[in-house]
């Protein structure tokens, strides 16, 4: 469902830069630095409303969050959700996940979540997808040698592409989840497209790979 304009959004995000970094650039290779630990970092690209990263930087408070979204209007909601968690181990980006390279140095990151990304179902549309090898060549980039990459999604075209592309890529698959609501793991922290599609009783898939 496409997000309402907010007028307000540009003032919001320059009153709340000590959230939403303002210009992330300026912070590569010095992430650590802004959250003041040396813990590791978990991106997630395609943040939403922010249920999944609350519901992660509350679970795992060893671990920095920092969620990237480009719609000006849903990273205001996500902002918004986030900053009421009172979780100091979050973070927000609102850019384009085009510019990983320009935001994150190498081996940065120690994990990357792909949460119910738009599949752009149309053929001509495939350089879009989060899992096109263009993009999973900037997650090698910053991700850590032994970093992992996290898809989840409903959506059974782009899970099995991204299996695919994993493949061609050289990645390798550690978690292959047809049905991941079926095999309830206890840490798996869900976002607001899976507890409303697991209410209908779709399934949702699960992928854990790693470069190699």
């Amino acid at each position: 469902m496409r997000q309402r304009n907010k007028p307000w959004a540009d003032d919001f995000l320059k009153e709340n830069s000590h959230f939403v970094i303002p210009d992330p650039s300026e912070n590569k290779n010095r992430w650590r630095e802004v959250f003041g630990n040396n813990n590791p970092i978990h991106l997630e690209i395609g943040t939403g409303k922010g249920q999944f990263l609350a519901g992660m930087a509350e679970q795992f408070p060893e671990v920095n969050f920092i969620g990237i979204e480009v719609a000006k209007s849903i990273a205001v909601t996500a902002a918004q959700k986030l900053m009421q968690s009172d979780q100091d181990n979050i973070l927000l980006i609102n850019e384009n996940a085009e510019r990983l390279r320009e935001i994150f140095a190498e081996n940065e990151i120690s994990v990357i979540y792909l949460n119910f990304s738009d599949p752009w179902p149309k053929n001509r549309h495939e350089k879009r997808r989060l899992t096109f090898r263009t993009f999973l060549e900037q997650y090698k980039d910053v991700l850590q040698p032994s970093g992992e990459l996290v898809l989840k999604t409903d959506n059974r075209g782009l899970f099995e592409y991204s299996l695919v592309s994993f493949s061609e890529f050289g990645i390798v698959l550690k978690e292959v989840n047809l049905d991941l609501h079926r095999s309830e793991d206890p840490e798996n922290v869900m976002t607001e497209y899976e507890t409303k599609f697991s209410a209908k009783g779709q399934v949702i898939y699960r992928c854990r790979a790693q470069f190699s």
